[in-house]
């Protein structure tokens, strides 16, 4: 068996959980540099509040309907979730944590329990313990699991956040409800081909001949079917290491200066190493992009990436660096307010060993200057030792007008109560 636990609004529940009198009000957070929103209450879902909408555009609904709207405060975020799947890890050693507020829980073994009294007590202790609201759903395998918790969280009334598929009418019922285009695993496009075979169902998909589905989307597509079917086709996976790195921001204004970019490109390239050093990865490519500010329509626009193969494999923040500004000299020109830059690591490899090139290597020095820096920096706060080509005295330069305390992370923003 399976269970699928997702957080209710998680960046909504997070800034609720220390600002209780913000309970039954709109709520939205906003992207990078307070861009668009990404995160909505179910009361500012009720508005009409779309996903994604321009902050800027929807200024006078916000004041209209008081919402209260916060800023991405990610290293809350963050926090928060490790607290929940810490938690749930208590009840089983199997976990899968699918995303920041999603995972999967493994629960062979436990046929014998109530599993809706069971996971009503696991949610109930996530909410005391965390302040964060929590749907499950319960079912034979994975996919299914999913299905099971949309409707935990559709009809949190009738289920108490927990709903389960423990028959075959549960299971067929659940499908027969669940439309196309909302299930796991499948995107816009399978859906409109779907939809136009007369495919609007969960359920229609199963009735699918699995030699159509494994043509149109491959095996994924028919180990997806098969789960849906009740066949356990999806295993917990365990944590990877990741084939590839970014580190991208938008700017909180327009760049000129060729300086400037410079900066941000060092900022986001240490980050990169440093990601690179915590999995005991190198990489052997580097891709650097930049692009203009889409919505300043009077102004002329550019956008460009290069990748440049490294001649050694590196996690130096130092030898990343120095790439990827010479990346950055190649595809910039005079002339353009840029208002976006990032940079990807490609080709990791192992850290150790390293394959050693005839001519040009990695300088060793740089082990052990790497290694002190991340100590310090692990200390006493990620940016306390930084390399001469950053900003000293700013961090990502973000515009974050409405950022909530960061209440678990810094003891400067720690609750105060007075008695």
């Amino acid at each position: 068996m399976f269970a699928l636990v997702d957080c209710n609004n998680f960046y909504a529940s997070c800034e609720r959980a220390f600002r209780p009198d913000l309970n039954g009000k709109p709520i939205v957070v906003l992207s990078n540099n307070d861009g668009c929103v990404i995160a909505r209450s179910n009361e500012a879902k009720a508005i009409g509040i779309p996903m994604g909408a321009p902050a800027f555009k929807n200024e006078e609904l916000f004041q209209k309907h008081n919402v209260k709207v916060f800023s991405a405060n990610f290293p809350l975020y963050g926090d928060m979730s490790h607290r929940v799947m810490t938690i749930l890890s208590e009840y089983t050693p199997e976990i899968e944590i699918y995303s920041i507020d999603e995972a999967f829980l493994k629960i062979d073994g436990l046929e014998r329990l109530d599993f809706d009294q069971y996971f009503k007590q696991v949610r109930a202790k996530v909410l005391k313990w965390t302040g964060i609201p929590i749907s499950i759903g319960v079912a034979k395998t994975k996919a299914l699991s999913k299905v099971a918790n949309k409707i935990a969280k559709k009809f949190p009334d009738r289920t108490g956040g927990v709903f389960i598929i423990d028959s075959e009418k549960k299971r067929i019922n659940a499908l027969k409800w669940l439309d196309i285009e909302d299930v796991w695993g499948i995107g816009r496009r399978h859906a409109k081909r779907l939809k136009a075979l007369k495919v609007n169902t969960a359920y229609d998909f199963t009735q699918l001949n699995d030699l159509y589905v494994k043509k149109q989307m491959t095996v994924v597509g028919l180990r997806l079917k098969r789960d849906l079917m009740g066949e356990k086709n999806l295993d917990i996976e365990e944590e990877k290491v990741k084939q590839n790195i970014a580190t991208t921001r938008s700017f909180e204004k327009d760049y000129t200066e060729l300086e400037d970019l410079k900066e941000r490109v060092a900022s986001f390239a240490v980050v990169c190493a440093e990601k690179l050093r915590r999995q005991n990865s190198c990489c052997k490519a580097v891709m650097v992009f930049i692009h203009t500010n889409g919505f300043r329509n009077e102004l002329p626009q550019y956008s460009k990436n290069i990748v440049i193969k490294l001649p050694f494999p590196t996690n130096s923040s130092i030898e990343i660096t120095n790439f990827a500004h010479k990346a950055l000299e190649k595809i910039f020109r005079d002339g353009y307010h840029y208002k976006k830059a990032g940079v990807i690591v490609l080709d990791l490899v192992p850290d150790n060993p390293r394959q050693i090139a005839l001519f040009e290597n990695s300088n060793p020095n740089h082990v052990n200057i790497m290694k002190a820096m991340d100590t310090i920096n692990s200390k006493y706060g990620q940016h306390t030792l930084k390399l001469a080509a950053q900003d000293p005295k700013r961090l990502w330069k973000m515009r974050q007008e409405k950022l909530s305390p960061r209440y678990t992370t810094d003891l400067n923003d720690i609750i105060q109560i007075k008695v």
